[in-house]
């Protein structure tokens, strides 16, 4: 099975979340769902909104992300969960 890589947007409730405490909550999930997180990235929005990015690599015999996703979304601050984009890894 080949490689993916991932990238999940993570959307904070207010610009008051500590995103610091959502990328690490969010690594560690990932980290258990069989990813490894290779980058995060802090995206600005609109008046102080900041998303947390986070792009991992899994193996394609992990199936969907819709498990992942859910318990994402269930992470203190965090109001959406969206997979931003999808590709299979070469070589």
């Amino acid at each position: 099975m080949a490689q993916l890589v991932v990238t999940i947007k993570l959307m904070p409730e207010s610009p008051d979340v500590n995103l610091k405490k959502i990328e690490e909550e969010a690594t560690e999930e990932i980290k258990k769902f069989g990813g490894d997180v290779g980058k995060v990235e802090i995206e600005p929005i609109a008046f102080g909104l900041k998303a947390v990015n986070l792009i991992f690599v899994m193996n394609e015999s992990l199936g969907n992300t819709d498990d992942l996703e859910e318990k994402l979304s269930k992470i203190d601050g965090v109001e959406g969960v969206e997979v931003t984009d999808l590709r299979r890894a070469i070589g």
